[in-house]
């Protein structure tokens, strides 16, 4: 069977590549992150970019917008991730499990997704990143498993959050949490959500280089 897949090239010929690495840099300074992050950070957003032409992952389509919009946004929830299993529910191009794997590789992260095209890239993208504790599975939510239990079940712009804790509600451990990442509208309203669930916290997150509000919803059992 012939191979597919985009062709692949080094990070450094991506268009516009010093002022995505400049812009990744000082994003990193300004999360408190070490900048030995930046490249391999850099050679993930060169396989998204290079896949997005053939498998539209993302409708951003420039790097530097990229770092802005999906690497930052996605590292900016670190502080409240808690492990050592986390599930990315609706995970898509790897937002924001792969940035997370990057940065935490103490952690065993789950990417979910029920389009085969995408988990294809995650799985293409875990390999040539070497990233031994990411596992790709092509399902839907509510048919997952997940036997074990996982201490921080995540989603980016997956669903309504009463939604989101209906269908990865039961994937949480006992005493893990849900974290969904959400824009300047939170949809935090507890009165939303399934009965023995509830809105712990609202968390508002400071994107560098980003003037629009970000939140991350935590919701725990009650």
């Amino acid at each position: 069977m012939p191979d597919t897949r985009p062709p692949q090239s080094p990070a450094s010929s991506l268009p516009h590549a010093r002022r995505a690495e400049d812009r990744l840099l000082e994003g990193l300074d300004a999360l408190g992150l070490d900048a030995a992050l930046a490249p391999p950070l850099m050679a993930y957003l060169g396989l998204l970019l290079r896949w997005n032409r053939a498998y539209n992952l993302t409708a951003v389509r420039d790097p530097v917008d990229m770092v802005t919009l999906h690497l930052l946004d996605s590292l900016a929830v670190l502080p409240h991730v808690q492990g050592p299993r986390l599930l990315d529910v609706g995970s898509g191009a790897g937002l924001p499990g792969i940035p997370l794997a990057i940065a935490r590789p103490e952690l065993r992260i789950t990417l979910l997704d029920a389009v085969a095209k995408k988990v294809r890239f995650l799985r293409q993208a875990a390999l040539e990143l070497g990233l031994g504790h990411l596992e790709p599975v092509h399902a839907r939510v509510e048919t997952y498993p997940g036997q074990q239990g996982f201490d921080t079940v995540i989603s980016r712009a997956f669903a309504a959050t009463g939604t989101f804790v209906r269908l990865a509600g039961p994937l949480c451990a006992p005493g893990g949490r849900l974290l969904a990442m959400k824009g300047r509208d939170a949809d935090d309203d507890a009165a939303a959500l399934p009965a023995g669930w509830g809105v712990a916290a609202t968390h508002p997150l400071r994107v560098p280089g980003l003037p629009a509000a970000r939140h991350l919803v935590e919701i725990r059992t009650l």
